[in-house]
Protein backbone atom coordinates (compact mmCIF):
# COMPACT_ATOMS: atom_id res chain seq x y z
CA UNK A 1 0.00 0.00 0.00
CA UNK A 2 2.82 2.21 0.54
CA UNK A 3 4.09 2.20 -2.76
CA UNK A 4 1.10 3.47 -4.22
CA UNK A 5 0.56 6.89 -1.79
CA UNK A 6 2.22 8.96 -3.90
CA UNK A 7 0.01 12.48 -3.39
CA UNK A 8 1.49 14.64 -1.08
CA UNK A 9 -0.49 17.00 0.59
CA UNK A 10 -0.46 20.70 -0.11
CA UNK A 11 -0.52 23.42 2.35
CA UNK A 12 -0.93 20.80 4.92
CA UNK A 13 -0.01 22.75 7.99
CA UNK A 14 -2.24 25.52 6.92
CA UNK A 15 -4.89 23.78 6.41
CA UNK A 16 -5.11 22.16 9.82
CA UNK A 17 -4.45 25.42 11.38
CA UNK A 18 -7.60 27.26 9.69
CA UNK A 19 -9.95 24.31 9.68
CA UNK A 20 -8.94 23.45 13.62
CA UNK A 21 -9.68 19.83 13.84
CA UNK A 22 -10.31 19.08 17.47
CA UNK A 23 -11.99 16.30 19.20
CA UNK A 24 -16.09 15.37 18.85
CA UNK A 25 -15.40 17.69 15.47
CA UNK A 26 -17.16 16.15 12.45
CA UNK A 27 -15.90 17.49 9.03
CA UNK A 28 -15.99 16.80 5.35
CA UNK A 29 -13.40 15.86 2.89
CA UNK A 30 -15.05 16.61 -0.45
CA UNK A 31 -11.99 15.72 -2.20
CA UNK A 32 -10.01 13.18 -0.44
CA UNK A 33 -8.12 12.04 -2.71
CA UNK A 34 -5.47 9.64 -1.43
CA UNK A 35 -5.93 10.76 2.35
CA UNK A 36 -3.54 12.97 3.08
CA UNK A 37 -5.12 15.97 4.97
CA UNK A 38 -7.79 13.48 6.10
CA UNK A 39 -5.36 11.09 7.87
CA UNK A 40 -3.97 14.03 9.88
CA UNK A 41 -7.75 15.52 10.29
CA UNK A 42 -8.68 12.12 12.01
CA UNK A 43 -6.05 11.59 14.08
CA UNK A 44 -7.10 15.20 15.78
CA UNK A 45 -11.06 14.39 15.96
CA UNK A 46 -10.72 11.42 18.03
CA UNK A 47 -12.17 10.64 19.92
CA UNK A 48 -15.88 11.09 18.79
CA UNK A 49 -15.24 13.31 15.99
CA UNK A 50 -16.20 12.09 12.30
CA UNK A 51 -15.00 12.48 8.85
CA UNK A 52 -17.14 12.29 5.55
CA UNK A 53 -14.56 11.65 2.97
CA UNK A 54 -15.51 11.89 -0.60
CA UNK A 55 -13.79 11.60 -4.12
CA UNK A 56 -15.03 11.37 -7.40
CA UNK A 57 -12.13 8.59 -8.53
CA UNK A 58 -12.85 5.26 -7.19
CA UNK A 59 -9.04 4.60 -7.63
CA UNK A 60 -7.98 7.24 -4.60
CA UNK A 61 -10.73 6.13 -2.77
CA UNK A 62 -9.77 2.83 -2.10
CA UNK A 63 -5.93 4.09 -1.50
CA UNK A 64 -7.41 6.39 1.00
CA UNK A 65 -9.26 4.02 2.62
CA UNK A 66 -6.39 1.41 3.06
CA UNK A 67 -4.43 4.99 4.00
CA UNK A 68 -7.41 5.01 6.81
CA UNK A 69 -7.67 2.25 7.65
CA UNK A 70 -6.89 2.44 11.59
CA UNK A 71 -9.96 5.03 11.75
CA UNK A 72 -12.67 2.89 10.12
CA UNK A 73 -15.59 3.59 12.77
CA UNK A 74 -14.77 7.58 12.59
CA UNK A 75 -15.40 8.08 8.56
CA UNK A 76 -17.57 7.25 6.13
CA UNK A 77 -16.26 6.66 2.37
CA UNK A 78 -18.38 8.35 -0.68
CA UNK A 79 -17.34 7.74 -4.20
CA UNK A 80 -19.00 10.71 -5.86
CA UNK A 81 -18.72 14.87 -6.35
CA UNK A 82 -18.37 17.33 -3.88
CA UNK A 83 -21.18 18.83 -5.83
CA UNK A 84 -23.82 16.41 -4.28
CA UNK A 85 -21.98 16.84 -0.86
CA UNK A 86 -25.26 18.19 0.68
CA UNK A 87 -26.80 14.58 -0.47
CA UNK A 88 -23.99 13.03 1.00
CA UNK A 89 -23.87 14.81 4.04
CA UNK A 90 -28.08 14.24 4.91
CA UNK A 91 -27.47 10.44 4.14
CA UNK A 92 -24.74 10.62 6.57
CA UNK A 93 -26.67 11.78 9.34
CA UNK A 94 -24.32 15.04 8.93
CA UNK A 95 -26.51 18.01 8.06
CA UNK A 96 -24.31 20.14 9.84
CA UNK A 97 -20.57 20.10 9.98
CA UNK A 98 -17.68 22.27 11.99
CA UNK A 99 -15.67 22.25 8.63
CA UNK A 100 -15.48 21.56 5.26
CA UNK A 101 -12.05 21.07 2.72
CA UNK A 102 -11.65 20.77 -0.72
CA UNK A 103 -8.37 20.57 -2.37
CA UNK A 104 -9.15 20.91 -6.04
CA UNK A 105 -5.85 19.71 -6.87
CA UNK A 106 -5.55 16.57 -9.50
CA UNK A 107 -3.75 13.47 -8.05
CA UNK A 108 0.46 12.71 -9.56
CA UNK A 109 -1.62 9.33 -10.16
CA UNK A 110 -3.92 10.58 -12.77
CA UNK A 111 -0.53 11.93 -14.50
CA UNK A 112 1.28 9.01 -13.83
CA UNK A 113 -1.03 5.99 -15.33
CA UNK A 114 -1.31 6.34 -18.97
CA UNK A 115 -4.43 4.17 -18.72
CA UNK A 116 -6.39 7.53 -17.35
CA UNK A 117 -5.43 9.57 -20.57
CA UNK A 118 -4.47 12.66 -18.71
CA UNK A 119 -0.65 13.05 -19.68
CA UNK A 120 0.89 13.64 -23.07
CA UNK A 121 4.07 12.41 -21.52
CA UNK A 122 3.40 8.88 -21.94
CA UNK A 123 1.07 7.60 -24.70
CA UNK A 124 -2.96 6.22 -24.13
CA UNK A 125 -6.43 6.39 -25.05
CA UNK A 126 -7.43 10.40 -24.66
CA UNK A 127 -10.05 9.88 -21.26
CA UNK A 128 -9.56 12.38 -18.69
CA UNK A 129 -12.37 11.29 -16.61
CA UNK A 130 -12.05 11.39 -13.11
CA UNK A 131 -14.15 8.40 -12.27
CA UNK A 132 -14.02 6.17 -15.88
CA UNK A 133 -17.13 4.96 -14.68
CA UNK A 134 -19.01 7.94 -15.07
CA UNK A 135 -21.23 8.12 -18.63
CA UNK A 136 -19.95 11.34 -19.87
CA UNK A 137 -17.99 12.49 -22.79
CA UNK A 138 -14.13 11.32 -22.50
CA UNK A 139 -11.37 14.07 -24.25
CA UNK A 140 -11.49 11.82 -27.54
CA UNK A 141 -15.22 12.52 -27.72
CA UNK A 142 -14.72 16.34 -27.12
CA UNK A 143 -11.65 16.56 -29.87
CA UNK A 144 -13.30 14.54 -32.19
CA UNK A 145 -17.06 15.83 -32.18
CA UNK A 146 -16.66 19.25 -30.96
CA UNK A 147 -16.85 22.07 -33.64
CA UNK A 148 -13.80 24.10 -33.99
CA UNK A 149 -15.40 27.51 -32.02
CA UNK A 150 -16.60 25.27 -29.30
CA UNK A 151 -13.23 23.60 -29.32
CA UNK A 152 -11.09 27.46 -29.75
CA UNK A 153 -13.91 28.46 -26.84
CA UNK A 154 -12.54 25.96 -24.43
CA UNK A 155 -8.82 26.02 -24.70
CA UNK A 156 -8.98 30.27 -24.46
CA UNK A 157 -10.99 30.42 -21.07
CA UNK A 158 -9.98 26.94 -19.51
CA UNK A 159 -6.72 27.17 -20.82
CA UNK A 160 -5.71 30.44 -21.38
CA UNK A 161 -4.11 29.22 -24.82
CA UNK A 162 -3.48 32.37 -27.29
CA UNK A 163 -3.37 29.51 -30.12
CA UNK A 164 -6.55 28.53 -29.05
CA UNK A 165 -8.25 28.82 -32.86
CA UNK A 166 -5.10 27.40 -34.91
CA UNK A 167 -5.09 24.85 -32.80
CA UNK A 168 -8.75 24.32 -32.86
CA UNK A 169 -8.40 24.18 -36.60
CA UNK A 170 -5.26 21.76 -36.36
CA UNK A 171 -7.45 19.37 -34.87
CA UNK A 172 -10.55 19.75 -37.23
CA UNK A 173 -8.20 18.95 -40.05
CA UNK A 174 -5.90 16.48 -38.76
CA UNK A 175 -9.29 14.53 -37.28
CA UNK A 176 -10.79 14.49 -40.90
CA UNK A 177 -7.94 12.37 -41.94
CA UNK A 178 -7.74 10.42 -38.83
CA UNK A 179 -9.37 9.99 -35.00
CA UNK A 180 -7.72 11.67 -32.33
CA UNK A 181 -7.49 8.42 -29.95
CA UNK A 182 -4.80 9.31 -28.17
CA UNK A 183 -3.09 11.68 -26.08
CA UNK A 184 0.33 11.55 -28.59
CA UNK A 185 -2.03 11.80 -31.60
CA UNK A 186 -3.04 14.95 -29.78
CA UNK A 187 -0.12 16.53 -28.29
CA UNK A 188 1.35 16.15 -32.30
CA UNK A 189 -1.82 17.85 -33.79
CA UNK A 190 -1.09 20.62 -30.64
CA UNK A 191 2.81 20.77 -31.93
CA UNK A 192 2.41 21.36 -35.43
CA UNK A 193 1.12 24.88 -34.19
CA UNK A 194 2.48 25.33 -30.68
CA UNK A 195 6.50 25.30 -30.70
CA UNK A 196 8.33 24.98 -27.39
CA UNK A 197 9.62 27.80 -25.41
CA UNK A 198 11.63 26.91 -22.30
CA UNK A 199 10.90 23.64 -20.05
CA UNK A 200 6.72 23.82 -20.74
CA UNK A 201 5.63 21.66 -23.28
CA UNK A 202 3.16 22.91 -25.91
CA UNK A 203 0.56 20.79 -24.97
CA UNK A 204 0.04 21.70 -21.81
CA UNK A 205 -2.53 24.46 -21.76
CA UNK A 206 -4.49 22.18 -24.19
CA UNK A 207 -4.50 19.38 -21.74
CA UNK A 208 -5.24 21.42 -19.03
CA UNK A 209 -8.34 22.60 -20.82
CA UNK A 210 -9.79 19.39 -21.96
CA UNK A 211 -9.53 17.46 -18.41
CA UNK A 212 -11.37 20.69 -16.80
CA UNK A 213 -13.97 20.53 -19.46
CA UNK A 214 -14.78 16.70 -19.28
CA UNK A 215 -15.12 16.57 -15.65
CA UNK A 216 -16.95 20.38 -15.74
CA UNK A 217 -14.85 21.49 -12.98
CA UNK A 218 -15.61 24.98 -12.47
CA UNK A 219 -19.43 23.97 -12.62
CA UNK A 220 -18.88 21.46 -9.84
CA UNK A 221 -17.22 24.32 -7.95
CA UNK A 222 -20.30 26.67 -8.41
CA UNK A 223 -22.70 23.88 -7.93
CA UNK A 224 -21.27 23.59 -4.90
CA UNK A 225 -20.56 26.56 -2.88
CA UNK A 226 -24.29 27.56 -1.78
CA UNK A 227 -25.06 23.78 -0.42
CA UNK A 228 -21.30 24.24 1.28
CA UNK A 229 -22.15 26.95 3.37
CA UNK A 230 -25.54 25.73 4.26
CA UNK A 231 -24.57 22.66 5.79
CA UNK A 232 -21.51 24.83 7.80
CA UNK A 233 -22.57 25.37 11.55
CA UNK A 234 -22.23 29.19 12.73
CA UNK A 235 -18.78 29.54 13.15
CA UNK A 236 -17.78 26.35 10.60
CA UNK A 237 -14.94 26.65 7.96
CA UNK A 238 -14.85 26.76 4.79
CA UNK A 239 -11.36 25.67 3.67
CA UNK A 240 -10.47 25.66 -0.65
CA UNK A 241 -7.23 25.04 -2.02
CA UNK A 242 -7.12 26.12 -5.83
CA UNK A 243 -4.27 25.63 -8.70
CA UNK A 244 -5.88 27.32 -11.22
CA UNK A 245 -6.88 31.21 -11.83
CA UNK A 246 -10.29 30.58 -12.79
CA UNK A 247 -11.00 28.23 -9.76
CA UNK A 248 -9.28 30.88 -7.63
CA UNK A 249 -11.18 33.78 -8.93
CA UNK A 250 -14.58 32.13 -8.60
CA UNK A 251 -14.16 31.26 -4.58
CA UNK A 252 -12.76 34.77 -3.90
CA UNK A 253 -15.92 36.22 -5.57
CA UNK A 254 -18.03 34.16 -3.98
CA UNK A 255 -16.60 33.81 -0.59
CA UNK A 256 -16.29 38.13 -0.73
CA UNK A 257 -20.24 38.54 -1.79
CA UNK A 258 -21.81 35.70 0.70
CA UNK A 259 -23.61 37.54 3.36
CA UNK A 260 -23.12 34.98 5.66
CA UNK A 261 -19.53 34.39 5.42
CA UNK A 262 -16.65 36.11 7.19
CA UNK A 263 -13.28 36.61 4.92
CA UNK A 264 -10.42 35.17 6.79
CA UNK A 265 -7.87 35.20 4.49
CA UNK A 266 -8.02 38.65 2.59
CA UNK A 267 -5.00 37.42 0.32
CA UNK A 268 -4.80 33.90 -0.67
CA UNK A 269 -2.32 31.94 1.79
CA UNK A 270 0.51 30.31 -1.13
CA UNK A 271 3.27 27.40 -0.43
CA UNK A 272 6.61 28.33 1.50
CA UNK A 273 9.74 28.07 -1.10
CA UNK A 274 10.60 25.14 1.42
CA UNK A 275 7.47 23.19 0.74
CA UNK A 276 7.70 24.26 -3.43
CA UNK A 277 11.39 22.57 -3.15
CA UNK A 278 10.14 19.62 -1.60
CA UNK A 279 6.85 19.22 -4.18
CA UNK A 280 7.14 21.03 -6.90
CA UNK A 281 2.94 20.36 -7.27
CA UNK A 282 2.72 23.04 -4.83
CA UNK A 283 3.83 25.97 -6.57
CA UNK A 284 0.61 27.47 -7.98
CA UNK A 285 -1.44 26.14 -4.69
CA UNK A 286 -4.10 29.49 -3.31
CA UNK A 287 -5.70 28.26 -0.16
CA UNK A 288 -8.84 30.75 1.01
CA UNK A 289 -10.81 30.58 4.14
CA UNK A 290 -14.25 31.91 5.04
CA UNK A 291 -16.18 31.27 8.27
CA UNK A 292 -19.97 31.15 8.52
CA UNK A 293 -21.06 33.89 10.94
CA UNK A 294 -22.76 33.42 14.21
CA UNK A 295 -26.78 34.45 13.89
Amino acid sequence: MDQQIIHVPVLLQEVLVYLKPEPKKVFIDGTVGQGGHAFEILKRVLPEGRLLAIDRDPHNLEIARDRLADYTDAVIFVCGSFAECKKYAYASKYPQVDGILLDLGFSSYHIQDPARGFSFLAEGVLDMRYNPEEQIETAADIVNTWSEEELAEIFRKYGEERQARSIAQAIIKNRKQKKIITTKDLSEVVQQVVKRHGKVHPATKVFQALRIAVNDELGEIERALPDLVELLKPGGRLVIISFHSLEDRLIKQFIKEHSELDVLTKKPVCPTEEEIRANPRARSAKLRVAQKRFL
